[in-house]
C-alpha cells in the first residue's frame, strides 16, 4: 500500500478545470517529484491533498485512509506538513516562534525539545538566529525556516512547493542537500519543483505534468535520460 494515494483527481478554479483526472502515489521512503512548466498544476494539487482546496471529483488516500474531505489543519495532525511556495514564515515573529507554531498539533510536549535540538542541528544558521524577527531573515533563511517549521510537526510525509524558487545557485545546492537528508532520515518527501534538473537529480520517481494532465511518469534518472523531457524541462 501507497502512503499517499491520489485517484482521478479533478480541480476546478470555477469554470476552469486545473486538474484533470489525475492519479499518482508515493510510496514510504521515497523523494517522488512533480514537475512541469508554471501553470501545469503543481502547487493546485498540493493544496488539494493538505486540505487547502477541495476537489470536485477524485480522492486522497494517506495511509489507507480517506483525507479528501479532512480539514487542513486535522491533516498536519496526521503526519503530513506543507512548505508552501515562497515560504510564508510569519515576519513579524521571532525564528524560535516560528518553529514553535510548527509544532501545534503535537500533544507530545515533552519530546520537543528533541525536535527543536534537531532541527537546529539540521539547521544551524536558525539557532544563531533564534531570536531574530523571521522577516529580517534572507530568502534562503526563509526557506530553511519554512521547513524547519513543518519538521517540527515531526511528519511522516513532507510535500515542498518550489524550495529553490528565488535562490542562488549555491543556496539552491544547500536546500535540495537538506531535503536528501531529511529523506535519509526517514521522511518521506513529494516535491514540486520548476529546476528539474535538480528535482529529477535527487528524486526516485517523477510525474510529468502538463496543463492538468500527467503525461509522462517513471524513474527520475531515466527520464533524466529522456529526449523530450532534456528539450521541455532541462534546456537541452
Amino acid at each position: 500500500m501507497a502512503m499517499l494515494e491520489v485517484k482521478d483527481l479533478e480541480v476546478y478554479y470555477g469554470m476552469i478545470q486545473a486538474i484533470k483526472g489525475i492519479s499518482f502515489e508515493v510510496n514510504e521512503g521515497e523523494i517522488v517529484s512533480l514537475i512541469g512548466a508554471n501553470g501545469a498544476g503543481k502547487t493546485t494539487i498540493l493544496h488539494t491533498i493538505t486540505g487547502l482546496l477541495s476537489p470536485k471529483k477524485g480522492s486522497v488516500l494517506f495511509e489507507g485512509t480517506d483525507i479528501t474531505k479532512v480539514p487542513a489543519h486535522k491533516i498536519v495532525s496526521l503526519g503530513m506538513a506543507h512548505v508552501p511556495e515562497g515560504r510564508r514564515v510569519f515576519a513579524q515573529m521571532s525564528v524560535y516562534q516560528n518553529l514553535k507554531m510548527g509544532a501545534y498539533t503535537r500533544k507530545d510536549k515533552d519530546e520537543l525539545e528533541k525536535t527543536l535540538a534537531t532541527v537546529y542541528k539540521r539547521f544551524p544558521r536558525l539557532e544563531e538566529r533564534k531570536n531574530q524577527l523571521a522577516g529580517t531573515l534572507s530568502g534562503g533563511e526563509q526557506q530553511m525556516l519554512a521547513m524547519g517549521r513543518a519538521l517540527m510537526s515531526h511528519p511522516r510525509i513532507i510535500l515542498m512547493d518550489e524550495p529553490s524558487m528565488g535562490l542562488s545557485p549555491i543556496l539552491v545546492n544547500e536546500i535540495f542537500d537538506i531535503i536528501q537528508s531529511v529523506s535519509a532520515s526517514g521522511t518521506t518527501v513529494l516535491l514540486v519543483e520548476q529546476n528539474a534538473k535538480k528535482a529529477l537529480s535527487i528524486a526516485d520517481r517523477a510525474y510529468v505534468l502538463e496543463t492538468g494532465n500527467i503525461v509522462k511518469s517513471g524513474d527520475a534518472h531515466e527520464l533524466m535520460d529522456d529526449d523530450s523531457i532534456k528539450k521541455a524541462y532541462l534546456g537541452e
